[in-house]
């Protein structure tokens, strides 16, 4: 029998596919396969392998979101634990794709020894871990730290830290009976985009290049191949070997790669033929991937390979999990219900008129105000920006508790200050308002680009300016003034806060809005005026500049123009959605509508 990896490597001498590489057959219940034992009574002939696979738990170790104070049953590790010890065997390696220590408020307990998610995984047992792209939201100490602190083997290969070290191994091999796993793990680079002040002076390697060179070095020493990887399916921002797409088709010796970081459920895909795997996030759900191996003359070759996805929200908690939570989850919770100030007048944003089409993006808000309020005190500049995050994010009138201003704003942001032209302000606005839709005649509500997130749609402050949806994107900015009323000059230098996603992601990287030698100058990274992230700010602004108390009212800096529906027909069609006449239409998350709306609709 000719084995998988020599078929590998004949087909890369050739140059011509092999055919004897084994597909994935997704199945949905379990698929231990069979153990024979050769009739001479030598070892077993036939074994199973079987990967847990979990990624971009972001924080969730109970059920509870304490950003919003609320329960979140859908995962957590608390549940996970029971789908693990119910799918373990001595025959398992448990794996984890990174984006662990983020998000949930989890960055509240960055200080204690060991991190609440890293104690869940030591709990249980996890084999690998790698460092997703969030790892590195706090500073390369943080990374180490988490490294240092987690029981299992942590695999990164391509992050040379800032003193020329490995923040990691690239790889590891696993003995299990006498199968040798090898496990190669690996990080997007875009973190060197995202995370530029936390990474100066590291380097990220290509990760695609960096996994080549393992599997060199290694694959004749193994009989399965895994790779585990902080990265999604495809590319991002056309950056090449940045998706596992690219790398099963650089190294389809892999068995198994683990990918992560889109939260897009993936159960079992091939490519190249190569196994691909990728879970939800919030550890809603748990990969389970089962590989039958079979002894030949050459070794064990793996013969079958199956995947499924298992929904975690049935689970019970698991007693253990819940009881090493247990403080941190009242520290968590105080910390949440702390009262910070007081709302007056109605809410923050107004209420959505139609669900799934958010009031907050289609004019100005306190909500918006306060944000722009925030980043413009702290950071002195001219011009701020900042996205509605959440679609139905909101505080009512009464008292502000710190988990609200996670409403307000959901990521633990810095900000950065940028000196910009008045022609780069315009650009970057254009940019921004592609995210509608164009208004056609006949249309009876507001629709948006299913292609653009709604942390990707910036509104300004600092500046006048009116967004006309009936023209095509590219040309909608229009009266874009100063607040004096003197129009924006495309030779008028200023200074502009925004976060550092934005900043590392749109602005300062070349040829994605500006070309290189055209780009905006940056000014300060990582503004933080010794308070920390703009989540912090907003919560000092609240209790320490505006004494406690903030107002529902709004400066309307900003309006959008275009929409020239009959009135009544649009209230018509408000009507009839809401009795379940007629439905609006969302984008793959369910987050807004992607087609409006018509007059034909209501009178159909």
């Amino acid at each position: 029998m000719i084995t998988r990896r020599a078929a590998l490597k004949l087909a890369a001498s050739t140059g011509v596919a092999s055919s004897l590489l084994v597909g994935c057959g997704r199945q949905g219940g379990q698929t231990d396969a069979p153990v024979a034992d050769d009739p001479q009574g030598n070892a077993s002939t036939k074994t199973r392998l079987r990967i847990l696979a979990t990624s971009d738990t972001h924080g969730m170790f109970v059920p509870w979101d304490y950003m919003l104070d609320e329960e979140d049953p859908s995962g957590s590790m608390a549940k996970l634990a029971q789908a693990i010890k119910e799918l373990r065997d001595d025959n398992t390696l448990l794996v984890d794709a990174g984006d662990t220590i983020q998000d949930n408020m989890a960055d509240l307990f960055l200080a204690d020894e060991v991190h609440p998610m890293i104690a869940c995984m030591n709990e249980l047992g996890y084999d690998i871990g790698v460092t997703g792209n969030h790892e590195y939201n706090f500073g390369m100490d943080v990374v180490r730290k988490a490294i240092e602190s987690f029981s299992g083997k942590v695999i990164t290969g391509n992050v040379i830290d800032e003193k020329g070290n490995p923040v990691a191994d690239g790889y590891t091999i696993i003995d299990k009976g006498d199968v040798r796993v090898g496990l190669i793990g690996m990080v997007t680079p875009i973190i060197k985009r995202w995370d530029s002040t936390n990474l100066q002076g590291c380097t990220v390697n290509d990760p695609v290049v960096e996994t080549r060179k393992i599997v060199d070095q290694i694959r004749d020493d193994v009989d399965v191949l895994v790779g585990v990887m902080h990265m999604g399916i495809e590319n991002e921002y056309g950056v090449p070997h940045s998706g596992v797409r690219d790398l099963a088709q650089e190294c389809p010796e892999f068995d198994l790669i683990v990918a992560s970081h889109d939260h897009v459920l993936v159960e079992g895909d091939t490519i190249n033929g190569v196994l691909v795997v990728e879970n939800k996030f919030h550890a809603q759900t748990l990969a389970v991937v089962d590989l039958t191996l079979e002894r030949g003359a050459d070794g064990w070759t793996v013969t079958d390979r199956s995947s499924r996805s298992v929904e975690i929200a049935p689970y019970d908690l698991d007693p253990a999990i819940v009881e090493l939570m247990a403080s941190f989850d009242e520290r968590a919770k105080t910390y949440a219900r702390e009262e910070i100030g007081t709302l007056t007048g109605g809410p923050l944003a107004p209420h959505d008129e139609i669900d799934g089409i958010p009031a907050a993006c289609l004019m100005d808000t306190a909500f918006m105000d306060l944000i722009h309020e925030t980043q413009l005190y702290y950071s002195k500049a001219d011009v701020s920006v900042s996205a509605y995050f959440v679609n139905g994010a909101n505080v009512e009138p009464g008292p502000i508790s710190r988990c609200d201003v996670s409403k307000i704003y959901k990521y633990t942001n810095t900000l950065y200050t940028l000196k910009m032209t008045g022609a780069q302000l315009r650009t970057f606005m254009e940019w921004s308002a592609r995210f509608y839709q164009q208004y056609h005649e006949g249309d009876l509500t507001a629709c948006f680009d299913p292609n653009i997130p709604l942390f990707n749609y910036d509104m300004f402050q600092g500046v006048t300016y009116r967004i006309n949806v009936a023209k095509e994107p590219g040309s909608r900015i229009e009266e874009l003034a100063w607040p004096n009323g003197t129009p924006v000059g495309d030779d008028d230098v200023f200074t502009l806060v925004t976060n550092n996603y934005r900043a590392n992601t749109q602005l300062l990287e070349p040829n994605v809005l500006f070309e290189e030698g055209n780009m905006p100058t940056l000014l300060e990274a990582d503004v933080q005026g010794g308070i920390g992230g703009v989540r912090e700010m907003i919560a000092d602004y609240i209790q320490n500049v505006k004494g406690g108390v903030v107002s529902s009212t709004c400066d309307n800096n900003w309006s959008i123009v275009g929409y020239d529906w009959d009135d009544e027909m649009h209230r018509r069609a408000v009507d009839m959605v809401a009795d379940g006449t007629l439905t609006v239409e969302l984008n793959e998350q369910g987050h807004y509508a992607i087609k409006p709306i018509t007059m034909g609709d209501v009178a159909g």
